[in-house]
């Protein structure tokens, strides 16, 4: 029987001696949750966690696109298209783009582009149209001279080859290679990082009726399957993110397991990212029905992800995000400032 282990992560200075530090960054723990399917959970402590888990879970992580991992990184959200869920057509015209991008900029560490809307029930973009919607703005970016690093979401190699092109230096695909037989190898080819997300079934049909065995083992195990899949495609592990694609194809309760138990990813050996800003389940649980009201609910998620070893937290309000994080920081007396 398979074991997984999720660390039990701590932020507080009182760590006791025996304590592992997580990843190399600001998170410490002493004891994991042992997991098991058809067994309940059982809490182990570290020593005892077997030795492939604890190098993985422990071993620092090398910088992705020039960012260091010692540190959070807000990844800031730039859609520029006419259908998000969250801000469709408010960035779609190029100088909106140019603007909205350059503000990002300030208070987030990488910027992620999309030209696809990947909401519940959106369909497909052409590769044409979303080249035209996407390159031009990155290219225009950095032209504008911003400098930070560039991250293009899609699932598409041409897509990802133009973006690249522009002055992208990161694919963020919610198909985890699985939707383009030919973006892993252009990925590999330019020497780019890539985000590998889980997602159960396409944007069009995701929420349909999503079922999971055990979400939390079921996510884990397609990530180590898709991580196997981008280094035997030439991507090393150097340049890889796994992130568990809170509300691709999952219940309100399938979102709050895998935000409990997010920890687990870091046994994938690879920084992790959470994207769960503005998302549906957080109007659920607080009431809030439109996606500007989410903005306080997506602030907390992303705290308590950075609590537990998350590197990149995707937001759309870097500004807020930022300040909420040094305020945390503060009060848990952690060194987590902004370069």
């Amino acid at each position: 029987m398979t074991s997984y282990y999720r660390p039990i992560v701590q932020t507080d200075p009182a760590r006791p001696s025996e304590a592992l530090t997580l990843a190399g960054g600001w998170g410490w723990f002493a004891m994991a949750e042992m997991l098991e399917r058809d067994e309940p959970p059982r809490l182990v402590p570290a020593r005892a966690i077997p030795e492939d888990w604890r190098i993985a879970l422990t071993a620092p992580r090398p910088a992705i696109a020039g960012l260091t991992m010692d540190r959070p990184r807000l990844m800031g959200i730039l859609n520029v298209t006419p259908d998000s869920f969250s801000d469709g057509g408010q960035h779609d015209r190029p100088e909106t783009a140019l603007a909205h991008g350059q503000a990002l900029a300030v208070d987030a560490d990488i910027l992620d582009i999309g030209g696809e809307s990947t909401r519940p029930g959106s369909a497909d973009v052409s590769v044409p149209e979303e080249i035209a919607r996407t390159a031009p703005v990155i290219a225009a970016l950095r032209a504008a001279g911003v400098s930070r690093p560039i991250s293009i979401d899609t699932r598409k190699a041409a897509v990802a080859e133009a973006a690249l092109a522009a002055g992208a230096d990161m694919v963020n695909d919610v198909a985890a290679l699985g939707f383009d037989p030919d973006l892993a190898g252009a990925t590999a080819r330019a020497g780019a990082a890539v985000c590998l997300m889980h997602a159960q079934g396409d944007p069009a049909t995701m929420q349909d009726d999503p079922h999971y065995d055990h979400v939390l083992l079921d996510v884990y195990d397609f990530l180590v399957e898709r991580v196997r899949a981008a280094l035997a495609a030439g991507i090393p592990a150097s340049r890889i993110v796994v992130d568990p694609g809170i509300g691709f194809g999952k219940t309100l309760a399938h979102n709050l397991a895998l935000l409990r138990g997010i920890s687990l990813f870091h046994g994938l050996g690879c920084p992790v990212l959470l994207g769960a800003s503005r998302k549906r389940f957080i109007g659920a649980i607080g009431g809030a029905e439109t996606a500007a009201a989410r903005g306080p609910g997506s602030v907390a998620v992303a705290l308590a992800a950075i609590a537990q070893g998350v590197q990149f937290v995707r937001v759309h309000d870097a500004a807020e995000t930022r300040q909420a994080m040094r305020l945390d920081a503060a009060v848990k007396g952690l060194e987590l400032g902004h370069e």
